[in-house]
């Protein structure tokens, strides 16, 4: 074994990618869903509304932005898009 023995890696390897840049936090959609969802909840809590139809309303309404909101940024996150 006096020959030199080269070990190479079985994964190939490729320059890094630069990251993208992230956004302001205020200029992401899941922000204005969050901040739709707060005006409704605040409504449903504050007594403003007293229609037991617009209070059932309000809180699906408000439930389904944050989930829209966590949804959308999750799948630009992780790049799907």
């Amino acid at each position: 074994m006096d020959e030199a023995t080269t070990i190479t890696s079985p994964v190939a390897t490729t320059p890094e990618a630069e990251p993208a840049p992230v956004k302001p936090g205020y200029k992401t959609t899941e922000f204005y869903l969050k901040c739709a969802a707060f005006v409704l909840t605040a409504f449903y809590a504050s007594g403003a509304v007293t229609s037991n139809t617009a209070l059932g309303v309000a809180g699906i309404i408000a439930t389904m932005l944050g989930a829209i909101g966590y949804t959308v940024s999750r799948t630009l996150a992780k790049g799907y898009v």
